[in-house]
């Protein structure tokens, strides 16, 4: 959150400004000089960055007397010092007109979001949108929007979701146009909308998942108001189609702050409609049925996944890791019951949650390698707890690598993430107890390649060995055959052939 005193900013620092321009002129509409921040200096650098692609563009369409504008999320990144190498545009043209003025200077164009006004361009390492003047909103019983075009700024920064979304610079002249006090909404570090909610959020009901995923992703606060219309019409998601709610999903959950996006999306019902296993997990506590509270559980094991994540790739965002993270325990609703003793237990919750996971993915459109993966971890992440003083044996590390297979790192991060007991000892003990599992599965991969473990005869040597043709019966050697692998190691030719002739003779008839 940016901490900016707007009042006590000063014309000197109007003039520090403007001397970072060097000889580029700037004018501000309707910021006042003494609202200039620290958010509007670190936006001049980034401008400065870019003025070679913004100005060029300017001049080009004021010369076809077309006004355009850098704005939206540009010239919030921009003030908050994170613009990367997309920029959005608006402009009085129409998509037809974009793309002739395009010609001749953008390295490529495509018209793929022609039906909602937008002309997209490469210039350089740029990736450049420009959308014509717009006003779009549902209508009662739609899952899409309706588009019409606009014909000034102000209007189309007027149906934009939110005030710190709202900001434009005018192009050529670079002139800066805030007519709902985004920036000092963007200083302050809230979200509000330059319409009433309940106007916004009629036009457009995703702007109701778009504050919780800009409460992720900036760590921006929202506001009551912003709080008390989406709580009020939280049911108007389910007109929205699954794509796009999954889609917004995808980036809260990737933000830098989730937790205050998905506490957001329970708090005022919006999880109801979206992710009802989520606020499934706030189970009754009583006094004489005591467990943790496993909505706060989940969202633990989600922080300390995602201080994990250098283990994973790249070490950047993984959202498998981290959805799985989260609803690792929505089996626990289902399974809960009541023991003797005060005691509650969730036999077999991993199973229950890996189902309950596979269906709430597809229902929000997510592809079958997202929905396999996720479900995967779910129904295997207690499997580690079978692991208890170290007591496995190469066999049993053998099965858990195989069973992770490509997600053994993501496995091993929402194990560790899996233990927020407050018990320091405990905690310690656990995690001692899986580094001693990864430096066996380390030993093991090096002395016999585990990733690629495959039985000792590939299907022609069984084939060749039993006299067989293909068919059935071949899949079911090799199978029996990487069974004995995981129990006992690699083998030599003979020890394995003696092997499959054994269980071939021990096979019935009718299964030869």
């Amino acid at each position: 959150m940016l901490a900016v005193d707007h009042v006590s900013a000063s014309r000197a620092a109007a003039g520090r400004l403007v001397a970072a321009w060097g000889r580029h002129d700037v004018r501000l509409r309707p910021v006042s000089k003494d609202r200039l921040s620290e958010a509007q200096r670190r936006g001049v650098r980034e401008l400065l960055r870019i003025a070679p692609v913004v100005d060029e563009l300017g001049a080009r369409f004021q010369r076809a007397d077309q006004q355009i504008a850098l704005v939206g999320g540009s010239v919030r990144d921009a003030l908050l010092g994170r613009l990367g190498t997309d920029l959005d545009f608006t402009t009085s043209a129409r998509p037809e007109q974009v793309e002739r003025l395009l010609v001749g200077w953008a390295d490529a164009t495509w018209d793929i979001g022609r039906e909602f006004g937008t002309i997209g361009a490469r210039k350089g390492d740029w990736r450049i949108e420009i959308t014509t003047f717009r006003a779009e909103a549902y209508d009662p019983d739609s899952r899409k929007p309706r588009v019409t075009y606009g014909d000034t700024l102000e209007g189309d920064l007027g149906r934009r979701d939110f005030t710190v979304n709202a900001l434009a610079v005018a192009l050529p002249g670079r002139e800066f146009v805030d007519p709902f006090g985004g920036l000092t909404d963007l200083a302050a570090g809230v979200l509000r909308t330059p319409a009433t909610p309940e106007e916004s959020f009629t036009d457009d009901p995703l702007r109701m998942m778009r504050a919780a995923r800009f409460a992720s992703q900036l760590g921006f606060a929202v506001a009551p108001e912003v709080v008390d219309a989406i709580r009020a019409m939280a049911d108007r998601i389910t007109i929205v189609s699954a794509e796009r709610v999954r889609d917004e999903l995808v980036k809260l959950i990737l933000g830098d702050h989730p937790r205050a996006g998905l506490e957001l999306v329970v708090s005022t019902g919006l999880a109801d409609h979206i992710l009802p296993e989520l606020p499934a997990l706030r189970l009754e506590v009583d006094e004489h049925h005591r467990h943790k509270d496993v909505y706060e559980h989940s969202l633990t094991v989600l922080e300390q996944a995602i201080a994990l994540e250098n283990r994973i790739g790249d070490g950047g965002p993984d959202f498998i890791t981290r959805f799985a993270a989260l609803i690792h325990d929505i089996g626990k609703p289902r399974t809960r019951r009541f023991e003797g003793g005060g005691r509650v237990t969730f036999h077999h919750h991993e199973a229950v949650g890996a189902k309950l996971t596979a269906k709430r993915m597809r229902a929000l459109r997510f592809g079958s390698d997202q929905v396999d993966a996720v479900s995967r971890l779910v129904e295997l992440h207690l499997r580690f707890h079978g692991y208890g003083g170290g007591e496995w044996t190469d066999s049993a590390v053998r099965r858990y690598v195989r069973d992770a297979g490509p997600l053994l790192d993501r496995l091993h991060v929402l194990t560790r993430a899996d233990c927020t007991t407050r018990n320091r000892r405990k905690a310690e003990a656990l995690q001692r107890t899986y580094d001693h599992l990864e430096e066996r599965i380390a030993r093991l991969a090096e002395e016999e390649e585990l990733g690629k473990i495959r039985p000792d005869l590939d299907g022609n040597e069984i084939m060749e060995i039993l006299a067989i043709g293909p068919g059935p019966v071949v899949g079911r050697a090799w199978k029996h055959l990487l069974e004995v692998r995981l129990d006992q190691g690699p083998l030599d030719k003979d020890a394995v052939r003696a092997e499959l002739l054994r269980w071939w003779k021990e096979l019935p008839e009718s299964h030869q």
